[in-house]
This record gives C-alpha cells, sequence and structure tokens, in this order.
C-alpha cells in the first residue's frame, strides 16, 4: 500500500475584479457555449468565480472559470464540468448523470464546430474518396511517365509479393503491431479510515482523518494532491500530498486537522489535483470531512 506524502499549507482569498463582458450567442459556437455556462451561472443564483472557486468547492481556478465563460476559447472538458457541477448539481440538485450527458453534448458539439472552421475547403483540398500522401504522389507521377500500361505493371509488381506463397503453400503474412494500450486513469474511494463521517470531535482538539483510495486506472499517479476546495471554522491543510501509487495499489491519504473552539458541524471537501492546482479525475465527486464539534 502507498502512504500519502507530507502537507502543504496555501492561503486562500479573493479579490474583487472587473464585471466581465458576455459573450454574442450568435458570433459562433464557442461564444454560444459560454453563454449556456452564462445562463447555468444566472440560474443557480449569479456566484462569483471566486466563490465557485473556493466557497462551492469548484475543483478549477477562478481564473479558468471566468476564461470558460469569456467565450473566446473552448474551456477543457474538465474546467467545463467542474463549472457546470457546483452549478446544476451541488446548488441546482440536479441529477449528476443527466447533466454530465447534457453538457458533454454541448461541448462536443462546440469542439466540432471549432475543429471544422479551422480546416476549410480549399480547391487543392484532396477530395474525400482520393488516396492521399506519398503512395498517391508517387501514382501520379509514373502515370505521367509510364502510361497506363507502365503503371499497371508497376501495381502488379507491388502487389504479388503480398500474396507469394512460402514453402509450406500458405500466404505470405506481414506482422501486425501490438495494439496500443489507451491511458486510463481511474480511482475508487474505498472508505474512512479514521472519523467516519457523523463523527464527534471536541472543541480545539487535534486529530489526523485518513481516508483510502485506490488507483483503478493504468496510470501511474505522480505529483497528485487532494486539495482543500473550501473553508470551515476546522482548520487543515490547503493540501496533501498522494502517492506515488502504481495501478491496482491503494494509498491511505492523512490530513491533520485543528477542530474549531466552537460547536458546530465542519464539512471540508478534498478534490485531485496535480502539483499547478489543476483538477485531476474531474468527474468524481469530492470527498470529505464531516465532523461535529462538541
Amino acid at each position: 500500500m502507498a502512504q500519502s506524502s507530507g502537507t502543504e499549507d496555501e492561503g486562500a482569498g479573493s479579490r474583487r475584479g472587473r464585471k466581465p463582458i458576455r459573450p454574442d450567442p450568435e458570433s459562433g459556437p464557442i461564444a454560444l457555449f459560454a453563454h449556456r455556462l452564462w445562463e447555468l451561472k444566472e440560474q443557480a443564483g449569479d456566484p462569483s468565480f471566486a466563490d465557485m472557486a473556493a466557497r462551492m468547492g469548484a475543483a478549477a481556478s477562478k481564473s479558468s472559470l471566468a476564461a470558460a465563460a469569456r467565450g473566446s476559447a473552448l474551456p477543457s472538458w474538465e474546467t467545463t464540468w467542474e463549472f457546470v457541477r457546483v452549478l446544476a448539481v451541488d446548488r441546482l440538485g440536479r441529477d449528476p448523470d443527466e447533466v454530465r450527458r447534457e453538457w458533454r453534448a454541448h461541448w462536443e458539439q462546440a469542439a466540432s464546430s471549432e475543429n471544422e472552421a479551422r480546416m476549410p475547403y480549399t480547391p487543392d483540398s484532396p477530395s474525400p474518396t482520393a488516396p492521399t500522401g506519398a503512395p498517391a504522389r508517387r501514382l501520379t507521377v509514373l502515370a505521367g511517365v509510364t502510361g497506363v500500361a507502365g503503371l499497371a505493371a508497376i501495381l502488379i509488381g507491388w502487389v504479388l509479393p503480398l500474396v507469394n506463397e512460402n514453402a509450406e503453400g500458405r500466404p505470405h503474412e506481414r506482422p501486425s503491431a501490438a495494439p496500443a494500450t489507451t491511458p486510463h486513469d481511474d480511482s475508487v474511494f474505498e472508505g474512512d479510515v479514521t472519523f467516519p463521517d457523523g463523527s464527534v470531535v471536541k472543541k480545539g482538539a487535534e486529530f489526523d482523518k485518513i481516508w483510502r483510495l485506490r488507483n483503478t486506472g493504468n496510470v501511474p499517479w505522480q505529483g497528485r494532491y487532494l486539495t482543500r476546495m473550501n473553508d470551515t471554522p476546522c482548520k487543515a491543510p490547503k493540501r496533501v500530498g498522494i502517492g506515488p501509487v502504481l495501478p491496482g495499489e491503494t494509498v491511505d491519504i492523512t490530513v491533520r486537522v485543528r477542530a474549531s473552539e466552537a460547536p458546530g458541524r465542519c464539512k471540508i471537501f478534498w478534490k485531485m489535483t496535480d502539483q499547478d492546482g489543476s483538477p485531476l479525475l474531474a468527474a468524481k465527486k469530492p470527498i470529505f470531512l464531516d465532523v461535529t464539534v462538541a
């Protein structure tokens, strides 16, 4: 079993910036997508991007969320999902699977339209059925030099070696390359090792909260962290290290928490990020500490 690395304290805070300019939904597919994000934000009470990133627990920075709604470039799916999740799922209470399907379709439509816009057809572009690359250029040159008969002879010369039989009478076969493994990054929450949800702790007490995760993908975890998504009267480091963790391994992640000096409930959310704070496994729900201080 892998072990989590040490903690790192980071400050939190935000400041109010200039009022953002809303994109024109008729100016293109990316602007239309951003316009939909703005509409969702208004439906959820129009929280600030700073609140979405800090208080509401989006695993994306305030600047990334603001850029997603600007409409100048299509945000990554991970940033999009964090933008949508905290509004549509956490605040408006909609079904996570239904919301993910709906917004994934919007995102893919915008991405497809953007790609098509970047590759306009020109008279020099090859037709969809025309051969391309070096073989097509070679055939064109040979046809011009040798004529149809010469080209037919050369084609026969290329094809015959592929069907020559070996000494045992079997067709000659070229070895096929081994299929490449598609990277798959995934995790499973296996449970609370200490202080399960609803535990009671004393005022001002320090304690270690431990979660257990398993790497269920085929990607080793390197340079990863659990990053705190919100602030509460209970004190905890901004992030704690994870691993390294190989595929199939479990890891116990420990965070030192100090209970508040006043009675009440402390619920702290955490998401997996890289060293720069960018969200990883964005579709996963946050893990959390949920204790009562008495």
